[in-house]
């Protein structure tokens, strides 16, 4: 079995401009958020190749430069996910291909690998997503953001074996209750990473974009428009925390988080 993490990069993001060379202050000094999810890619185990897929040559010099395979795609890429499937065309011949995305730097490595297992032990799966079990301070960050009118983490539902029934901006399932900081909820961030089987992969592209995709601006919500099964898998944190560089406003956040990380390995 093959395995392909593809990373997706674009500069011409629409809520912040050039973010993957944003620069992030870690306790290993700093490095840019490309570079960091590039890391955070090499450190899984059972992969075979990792290449950084860019339309730009401003992140293509910059991730060459330390060390990054990388792929040019072209710029009519609409996400992330048409960006994987250009890279399988040129790259054929792997068995699962990740999309790891290039502003979740503190991706845990057995998140991926967790996602990989789940997609293999499930063949009518054609995608497959890991979503995290929230405590009541991940859900008022996620309300607060809403509030601010800031776009946040996604939430996703699921029902029997964790087939996916939706993903949303907004936090959903809706509770009517406000939780304490360490209580367990019944809402689960989905965690912006996918495994993908080549050939729904490769047919994403010739799809349309539907309505539910259109508005809510989420990828993976063209597989569940053309009723593909969208497996929720779900992950464990083990005291990490997680979240994405979505908002300038996330990089003071994403550093405070690796400095904790850093104090705990201490």
């Amino acid at each position: 079995m093959s395995v392909l993490i593809a990373i997706p990069a674009r500069y011409a993001s629409t809520r912040y401009p050039g973010k993957p060379l944003v620069s992030l202050k870690g306790p290993d000094g700093d490095k840019t958020l490309i570079r960091r999810s590039w890391e955070a890619a090499m450190a899984v185990k059972g992969v075979d190749r990792v290449v950084v897929a860019t339309d730009d040559d401003r992140i293509a010099t910059h991730a060459a430069g330390f060390g990054a395979e990388v792929v040019m795609t072209s710029s009519d890429a609409q996400n992330g996910t048409e960006r994987c499937a250009e890279v399988v065309q040129k790259l054929p011949g792997h068995d699962v291909v990740v999309n790891l995305q290039g502003d979740a730097p503190l991706t845990p490595a057995w998140f991926v690998e967790d996602l990989v297992k789940g997609l293999l032990a499930d063949p009518e799966a054609d995608i497959a997503t890991p979503v995290l079990a929230c405590d009541g301070a991940a859900v008022e960050g996620f309300l607060a953001d809403r509030r601010a009118g800031r776009v946040g983490g996604t939430t996703a539902v699921f029902g029997s074996g964790g087939r996916a029934l939706y993903f949303s901006k907004e936090v959903i399932p809706y509770t009517g209750r406000t939780f304490a900081p360490e209580d367990e909820t019944p809402v689960f961030h989905h965690v912006g990473v996918y495994a993908y089987r080549p050939q729904a992969l490769a047919a994403y592209p010739t799809w349309p974009m539907g309505p539910l995709e259109r508005l809510e601006g989420l990828e993976q919500l063209r597989f569940l428009e053309q009723g593909r099964k969208v497996l929720c898998v779900q992950v464990q944190a083990h005291g990490r925390k997680f979240w994405e560089l979505n908002n300038p406003s996330d990089v003071a956040v994403i550093e405070a988080m690796m400095q904790a990380m850093d104090a705990v390995k201490k």
